[in-house]
C-alpha cells in the first residue's frame, strides 16, 4: 500500500485536531462565587458520625477546591493514618480531637486550625465525651488531582 502525500495531510490533520480539543477542552463546571446556607446543606450520615458536603468543584485556579463540614461522634477517628498530594486546612467548630501532624498528636479544640501538608501523614480523632464538628477546605493544585 502507497501512502500519498494527501494522506499523510489527512492524518496529520486528524491527529491535530485531536490534540487541540483534548488540550483546548473549556474547564467546564468552575465553581463561581457562592453562597451556602448551612441550614441547606444534606447532612448525610455515617458509621462514624455525619458530613455535610457544601462543594466538590474545579475552580479557575484549581484543579478541585472541596468544603465539607464532619461530624466525629465521640472516640471515633475520622480515618486510619494516610497521605495525599493535595493539602487541607481544618478548622474545628466545636468538641476536642486530637491531630495527627508530623509524627504528633496534637489535642485542639474550637477554633483551633490545623493545616496538613501535602503527602504528610495525617488523622483526627475525637477524644472528648461529645461530638466534634470540624470544617476542612481541601484543594488540587494543578497536576496533582491524578497524584
Amino acid at each position: 500500500m502507497k501512502i500519498t502525500k494527501r494522506d499523510l495531510t489527512v492524518a496529520s490533520l486528524s491527529i491535530f485536531c485531536t490534540l487541540t480539543c483534548i488540550v483546548a477542552r473549556p474547564k467546564a463546571n468552575l465553581l463561581e462565587s457562592s453562597v451556602f446556607d448551612w441550614n441547606n446543606i444534606a447532612v448525610r450520615g455515617t458509621a462514624i458520625g455525619s458530613v455535610k458536603t457544601f462543594f466538590r468543584s474545579q475552580t479557575a485556579t484549581t484543579d478541585e477546591l472541596e468544603c465539607h463540614v464532619t461530624t466525629l461522634n465521640p472516640g471515633e477517628a475520622a480515618h486510619a493514618p494516610h497521605r495525599h498530594p493535595e493539602e487541607e486546612v481544618i478548622i474545628i467548630k466545636e468538641g476536642t480531637v486530637e491531630a495527627l501532624v508530623n509524627g504528633e498528636k496534637k489535642k485542639v479544640g474550637p477554633g483551633s486550625v490545623i493545616f496538613q501538608a501535602s503527602n504528610q501523614m495525617h488523622t483526627l480523632r475525637n477524644v472528648g465525651k461529645t461530638s466534634a464538628t470540624y470544617h476542612v477546605i481541601s484543594w488540587h493544585s494543578p497536576g496533582t488531582k491524578d497524584r
